[in-house]
Formats: structure tokens, sequence, C-alpha cells
């Protein structure tokens, strides 16, 4: 990458969603908000084609479609017709990866979208489980942090578990349980995965200019350090024109508070 590429930490961030599909073959990857979607379909243009993709309504598509309003004459480059029945084939079979923006995540990758406090009596409600629990236990999960904080890496367990994680004591016997897992968290601070010793979190790169000490010191639960920990890869000037190309209306400006650089300024 030239010394002179400039990119956002939005741009730095999706370039990081994107490597959480590569190596996934024939899947439906499915980017839930602006970031993780342009993350996927960064991925299908560049190191995993062989991914499949929705043009977010009931057909699949050769080239992942931009967002925002089309430009005059763009048509879709469609392959395929994908109803909701073929789709939950999908989804049943473990053939989907999903990157999903849970509310909390606690040490053993359980996930909340449901309430804040008590489920009886809650500080606030927020979406409610939705599809989480099927879908965090047939197929492959990660997720999206946009403010990496330890409200959202809580202390103690989830206050209300929608998605399933690690903890044995939640999972009955006998529960298929190989169709699940999670792959990657990518925040504004640093990516991680959940595959150090017995499953813990462990910090795999940290963005420009941001210190393990500080990811931990915004994280409720110990972290450990990947063997391979590095620097979150840039952007390079071929992934930032395929980016502004997927989002020709800078959609990911807005992702990421204040849109700051990719490379955070002292």
């Amino acid at each position: 990458m030239s010394a002179t590429c400039e990119f956002t930490l939005a741009e730095l961030m999706i370039v990081a969603a994107s490597e959480a599909w590569r190596g996934d073959g024939e899947v439906i990857a499915s980017g839930l908000g602006v970031i993780p979607r342009l993350g996927a379909s960064l991925a299908k243009l560049t190191h995993s084609p062989q991914l499949l993709m929705t043009d977010s309504e009931a057909f699949l598509v050769e080239e992942p479609v931009p967002l925002g309003p089309r430009a005059e004459g763009y048509q879709p480059r469609y392959s395929g017709y994908l109803s909701f029945e073929r789709v939950f084939e999908c989804v049943w079979g473990g053939r989907r990866h999903a990157m999903i923006g849970p509310t909390q995540i606690d040490r053993w990758g359980q996930t909340n979208l449901s309430c804040i406090g008590n489920y009886y009596k809650p500080k606030s409600a927020i979406l409610g489980v939705r599809g989480l629990p099927g879908n965090s236990i047939n197929h492959l999960n990660s997720f999206f942090v946009p403010n990496h904080n330890n409200r959202v890496f809580v202390s103690g367990e989830v206050d209300m578990v929608s998605g399933v994680g690690f903890k044995a004591e939640r999972w009955p016997q006998d529960v298929r349980r190989d169709l699940m897992d999670i792959r990657r968290v990518v925040t504004d601070l640093c990516t991680l995965d959940f595959d150090g010793p017995n499953r813990a979190a462990q910090v795999r790169t940290l963005h420009p200019g941001v210190s393990f000490d500080e990811v931990q010191d915004k994280t409720g639960f110990p972290l450990l350090k990947s063997p391979l920990l590095q620097e979150t890869a840039h952007p390079s000037a071929e992934q930032l024109a395929l980016i502004r190309r997927l989002d020709p209306h800078d959609y990911r400006a807005a992702a990421i508070k204040g849109n700051p650089p990719g490379i955070r300024i002292a």
C-alpha cells in the first residue's frame, strides 16, 4: 500500500470485516448493517468469489448490489431465485455466515439483542431475540461492534441470552453443536475471536494507534493476546476503490461516530 493512501476507520473496519468470510466457500454471506454488508461484498469481489449474495429481496446476484439509490440504467446481475423457503434450508443446514451487531457480548460469546436489565422489568427494551436463537445454533456468525466498551463486552453473563455461545451449562444434553461457531468480532479498536484455550476471547489485531491495554480496559472480561497478534491490515488502493464503488453515497461515513481517520492521530 502506498504511504499516501488515506482511509477512514470505517474503511479499515470494512476490510477487517471482509476477512471473516475468507475461505467460507459457497455459503450465503449476510452482513447486517453498512460496514458488515460492505465487508461481505468486498470479500466476494476479492478473496472469496464463491460466496452467495442476495439483492436483499428474493434473488441471488453475481455481483454485490451497491448501497442506496441505484444509478440510472443499473441492473443487478441475477443468478437465481432465493425464496424464503430456500433461505431457511440454507440457514438450518449451516450454509450461511452472518455478521450481526449485538447489544451485549459476554466472555462465552453469548449475545443479547433483547433488553437491558432484568428480563421481567428491563431498564430498556431493544429488538427482541428475532431469529438469533436459531441462527446462532445453526450457522456461523460474526459480530460487529461500532463502539467498543464494557457496556457491550459485559463483565458477567449477558442480561438475556438471545444467541448461544460456548457456555456449556446453557446447552441442553444431546443438542447438536457442530454447526455453531463464532468466527470474528470486528470493533472500532481491534478484531477478536474466541479461539483461545477453552474458547477464550483473544485479540487478533489492533487498529493503528490502539494498544492492547486500551482494549482490555474497555472490555468487561479478561482478554488474551493471539499468538499472531499484529496491526490490522490497512486497506489497499484497490480495496478502497471497490468500497467506493459499493458505497457510492458514502453511507459508511456515518457508520462510526465522527468518521475518524483509519490511523489514529495522537
